[in-house]
This record gives C-alpha cells, structure tokens and sequence, in this order.
C-alpha cells in the first residue's frame, strides 16, 4: 500500500447542539464580524460507517464513512488533532452514485488507518441527513462560518436500532478569528443565540456517536 494516494486534509473547528423539531432558527444579528446570512441551501447526505469487529478505529478515536451527497462528498476519515478542532482527510468516491450495497474500503484509506486497524472492515452504521445550510458572512461577502441545520435519520447496523433527531453546527470558516480569543469570543456569541432559540448542548460528541448510542 506505499503507493496508495493521499487525501486533502483540513481541521474542523466546529460547535454541536441539540434541538427540538420546532426549535426556530437563531438570529446571528450578534455574531462578531457577521453581517448576513446566506440563502438557505438544501443538501442530502448518506453516510455509510465502517469499522473492525473489535471497533479498532473507534477505541483509537478515528471514523472511516464513505459518505454521498453535498460538497464534500467522498471517503472521509476524521481523528484527533492537538488543541481545538478535529483532522478531516478526503479522498473522492470511487464513483459519482451511491447504492445500498455495503462499501469496500479503499486502499488508500485502509492505508491511512493502517497503523490502528487491518482489515476486514463491516458496516458500523448509516447516517442520512437532511441538511440545510447557510453561510455567515463578512462585510465583504467572506464566509466567517456555516450554519447547517441537520435532521437526522440513522441506524446502528450491527444492533439493528434506528434513531431520529435534530441537530445544529457551527464551523468556522475561511473569514473565521484565527486567534484563540477571537474564537472563543465568537463561539460565546453563538452559543448565547443558539440557547436564545431553544438549543442547548450537544449530548453526544458526533453524530455516529449518537447513532450508536454514545
């Protein structure tokens, strides 16, 4: 596998809560260096995760999906980083559908997790999301976040237990503070819109997490 190719990777800087169907959408009037709001923009998404029978990705903190649908569709492997923020690194689909047939996990991911798990690797869970999302911009039209307002359908593939939520996150964008107290003070901001509307807290870290009943 030396050969395998490697993905473009990106950390995500993002905050997670929870929502109740009706929960309205928070007013980002008070987000520092927002100045509006993009126009909404539907996306749906299928993710199917993988892991080893004896979840040697999970216990070592890292998600392989192969997920269909918006603008980063691809294979996906998300971990740890130091500080704020998680490693995403991508790779394209292997073809531009998606079918219901369980994914084989390509080499150049098999490669990047080599180091913490072997094959054989077995469907973990499906995730479908109906995403809605929405840009926060600058005064110069610069995305400072997103905003997605995701309602949630997933299935825990190896219990055969099926779930529904609504979720909401924001993640920083390319205009974003890149200090940290810049990021803090931004995140505040959100924060006190977000219990403003209705949210609160998410109480799992991800949403395969959730999926799985963590």
């Amino acid at each position: 596998m030396s050969g395998a190719p490697s993905g473009s990777s990106n950390v995500e800087i993002e905050s997670k809560y929870d929502v109740d169907d009706e929960t309205p959408l928070p007013d980002w009037a008070a987000l520092p260096g927002v100045t509006r709001v993009g126009s909404p923009e539907p996306r749906d998404l299928d993710a199917r995760y993988l892991d080893t029978a004896d979840a040697d990705l999970a216990r070592a903190g890292i998600a392989v999906r192969r997920r269909a649908g918006g603008p980063d569709a691809g294979w996906h492997v998300k971990g740890p980083v130091e500080g704020a923020g998680r490693s995403e690194t991508q790779w394209p689909l292997e073809d531009a559908t998606d079918s219901d047939t369980d994914p084989v996990v390509p080499e150049a991911i098999q490669h990047a997790v080599a180091a913490v798990a072997t094959p054989p690797f077995t469907p973990l869970a499906r995730v479908r999301n109906h995403r809605t999302a929405y840009a926060l911009l600058d005064a110069d039209g610069n995305e400072v976040a997103e905003f997605v307002d995701d309602r949630v359908r997933a299935r825990d593939e190896r219990r055969g237990v099926e779930s529904a939520w609504r979720e909401w996150e924001v993640e920083l964008g390319p205009a974003a503070p890149t200090d940290d107290e810049g990021r803090e003070a931004f995140f505040a901001a959100v924060d006190a819109a977000v219990f403003a509307a209705g949210g609160r807290p998410a109480a799992s870290g991800s949403k395969l997490a959730r999926a799985l009943g963590h």
